[in-house]
């Protein structure tokens, strides 16, 4: 009688828990779905995206990158599915405790795959339970990572695995009393152990079968019903995520900016036929965002990894890209009901005016609350966390689940920069300059060549057509042009280019800023007027081989351009330098002995990937000692100069470069190098305010790894003199 009450009653939660679960996933279905269309891209190739699921997944790379915390999750994900077995043959216990599933159920791989998974998963749960504790609730702040996540949830779902794994070893050990399990000791330690310190009990196997089964089954009905619950629903989520996020350079979602496309999400936003009325021109309401973007908040686990690594949360600043990310999900899972029935503001306050009836001012609230607004305006994110967003990409790429921050900060950018005119007002200047004068300082294209004054040797300037037998057109960028810390690196690349027999020229007043900082800002107009100016320029000249000094030049040439009709073979400086000292080309002789430490770029490291020429240069100079800083790599801070911030004022919280030399004064350096001009004036700033207070050495200087070599293979002495300060819009 026990064992029928217990199968009808488990039953009975399968039943309701499929049922409940099923109108879940459908409500998350259709929430998704009121987001706009997305480009084509996402369909394939499926052989690698699949590829890349099963290796994110399975092989849990990034995860992996918080060692013991990535082991522990990987046996934690891992006995989802293998477990499920056991959940299934609980079914079969609760009516009849000498249930066994058919075929597999005296495999001896069976049983010992079961047992390490289990025991494994539930040391790591219990380990990373511990974890939040000693890293949450009692160190909550800014240097905690689960700042601003819910905490009950995930307490919620450890205590479900927790369990649900005790269980299985009971059963299991029930078993083992009662003589009636078929795996070897060997195999099955664990079990035989709680097997040795229980009764044989048949009744006390189909009770705690049957609360496995009820804990699991309610486990499911509260994902249901709590729909946003991301640290629940990630396991179900995260791989369908992982599979249709954006691919570039086959690895994260960063590189180039996400193009603005047309209401069709098929064709890119032809600005001279569009209609702002029907045309999405960025992000203006949560349903703006296209339905990968409403996947994104979905899946979000509230891990804080984004958030740990992100500058702007680290000095003090409002933006959180984890709390971004959670805030637009629980408005558009609270306004998608409302959606779903076509109800909108508009309609609402339509309705009432026709039969004279009082809207419900919370649903009015709630339908038209602005998506970027102050608290007195009901916005759902403040402007504030908008504008402190450096697009590093540390978000992106530490994120387990590739949710795609940068791209829907910069969607609902556009829409405040090109609808509501509403963003800093330093950057008004910025706009100014670039559409009227073509670069950020708004100085005279012939300015462009100053640089070339102290050179000892002719630079080619391109006035048609590129020189016969040219070998790359050499891309100075603005910053290279025209900034005067920054020109030091255009000669030494000139210089380097030159000794090594390169044959290269340049465009001089020809070229005109890339863009980058207009599109980073939200404007996409000036970007695209730019940017085909640029490409025009280039076709025509013949350009096909570029080098560029700018990273930011560097990512827009090399990946924003084609989506523009420009395909060129884009390298960076540092690339063809450590090309040619790996050639002999260039051979470093002068010893510098320095200690030196590098500081890598956000937009040549993390968004390009380009992390080891950079060092390779600095490798091969006699002398040279290098101390990485703390946060290197993928884990680089950025200098702050990123999303056009470079000329818009720092005022919430610690300065980002400022922060960046602390950690580099760390290592004791005599130099920093970097690989940016941006990075290069911000870094030098900061040094510079700190030698003003007595806090760094008065010989510290920032320096591009090309006077690095330049000054070995020349035998030159190192620059010292006072660096001007920053020009800023």
């Amino acid at each position: 009688m026990l064992y029928m009450i217990l199968g009808i009653i488990t039953t009975a939660f399968a039943v309701v828990g499929l049922a409940v679960f099923a109108i879940g996933i459908r409500h998350m279905v259709r929430t998704v779905g009121i987001g706009r269309p997305i480009e084509g891209e996402r369909k394939g190739p499926f052989g690698q995206r699949l590829t890349n699921t099963l290796i994110e997944t399975l092989g849990h790379t990034r995860m992996l990158k918080w060692r013991w915390i990535g082991v522990a999750h990987w046996f934690v994900m891992v006995s989802f599915p293998l477990l499920a077995f056991t959940v299934a043959e609980a079914h079969g216990e609760v009516w009849n405790p000498q249930f066994h599933l058919p075929i597999i159920y005296d495999w001896t791989i069976y049983g010992l795959a079961v047992e390490v998974i289990a025991a494994f998963s539930l040391a790591g749960i219990v380990g990373l339970a511990i974890y939040r504790q000693v890293k949450g609730p009692r160190t909550l702040g800014r240097e905690s990572r689960f700042e601003n996540s819910r905490h009950w949830q995930a307490y919620y779902v450890e205590a479900y695995i927790v369990g649900l794994l005790v269980a299985i070893f009971v059963i299991r050990g029930f078993k083992v009393a009662m003589g009636d399990f078929p795996f070897p000791v060997w195999a099955t330690p664990v079990s035989h152990a709680v097997g040795a310190v229980l009764p044989p009990s048949e009744a006390g196997l189909a009770l705690v079968a049957a609360f496995k089964l009820i804990i699991s089954w309610m486990f499911f009905m509260v994902l249901a019903w709590i729909l946003t619950m991301g640290i629940g629903w990630h396991r179900f989520t995260a791989p369908v995520n992982i599979y249709l996020k954006r691919f570039t350079n086959g690895d994260v979602a960063l590189g180039p900016a996400k193009q603005m496309m047309d209401k069709t999400g098929e064709k890119p936003l032809d600005f001279e036929e569009a209609d702002p009325d029907e045309d999405p021109f960025g992000v203006g309401k949560i349903e703006d965002f296209t339905w990968k973007g409403l996947l994104d908040f979905t899946t979000c686990t509230e891990c804080g990894r984004c958030q740990s690594q992100c500058p702007a949360w680290n000095t003090g600043k409002p933006l959180s890209p984890k709390k971004l990310v959670m805030d637009l999900r629980e408005h558009a899972y609270a306004k998608a009901p409302y959606l779903l029935q076509g109800i909108t503001a508009e309609t609402l306050e339509e309705k009432q005016k026709e039969d004279e009836s009082h809207a419900d001012m919370d649903v009015l609230s709630l339908l038209g609350a602005p998506l970027v607004g102050t608290e007195e305006e009901g916005g759902i994110i403040h402007p504030d966390v908008l504008w402190s967003c450096t697009n590093c990409g540390a978000c992106v790429e530490q994120c387990p689940v590739d949710i795609e921050h940068v791209d829907h900060i910069l969607d609902m950018r556009r829409y405040q920069v090109m609808i509501e005119s509403s963003f800093p007002s330093e950057a008004n200047t910025l706009l100014k300059n670039l559409e009227n004068k073509g670069n950020p300082w708004g100085m005279a294209e012939d300015k462009r060549l100053d640089w070339m004054s102290e050179l000892d040797f002719e630079v080619p300037v391109v006035e048609d057509k590129l020189p016969e037998g040219t070998e790359y057109l050499f891309w100075v960028g603005c910053a290279g042009a025209l900034e005067d810390r920054a020109k030091k690196t255009t000669k030494a690349i000139a210089e380097l280019l030159h000794m090594a027999g390169v044959k290269f020229a340049v465009l001089g007043g020809m070229e005109a800023c890339t863009g980058d900082p207009a599109r980073r800002l939200g404007m996409e107009f000036i970007f695209q007027m730019l940017a085909q100016q640029n490409v025009e320029t280039l076709n025509e000249v013949g350009a096909t081989k570029i080098v560029a000094s700018c990273p930011h030049c560097f990512n827009t040439l090399g990946n924003e351009y084609p989506q523009l009709g420009g395909d060129y073979d884009v390298i960076h400086h540092s690339q063809l330098l450590a090309k040619l000292v790996e050639d002999g080309r260039l051979t470093p002789m002068q010893p510098i002995e320095e200690n030196i430490t590098y500081h890598d770029p956000c937009f040549l490291g993390r968004h390009n990937k380009v992390y080891t020429p950079p060092r390779d240069i600095m490798a091969q100079v006699p002398g040279i000692q290098t101390k990485e800083m703390h946060r290197h790599k993928e884990r680089g801070f950025c200098c702050g100069a990123g999303g056009a911030r470079m000329w818009m004022e720092e005022r919430i919280g610690k300065r980002i470069n400022t922060e960046r030399v602390d950690e580099a004064l760390t290592t004791d350096p005599d130099t920093v190098s970097t690989a940016c001009p941006f990075c290069q004036v911000m870094l030098g700033d900061a040094i510079n305010e700190k030698k003003s207070k007595g806090e760094a050495k008065e010989t510290l200087e920032v320096v591009d790894v090309s006077q690095l070599l330049l000054r070995s293979v020349k035998g030159d002495a190192p620059t010292t003199d006072a660096e001007p300060e920053k020009e800023n819009a």
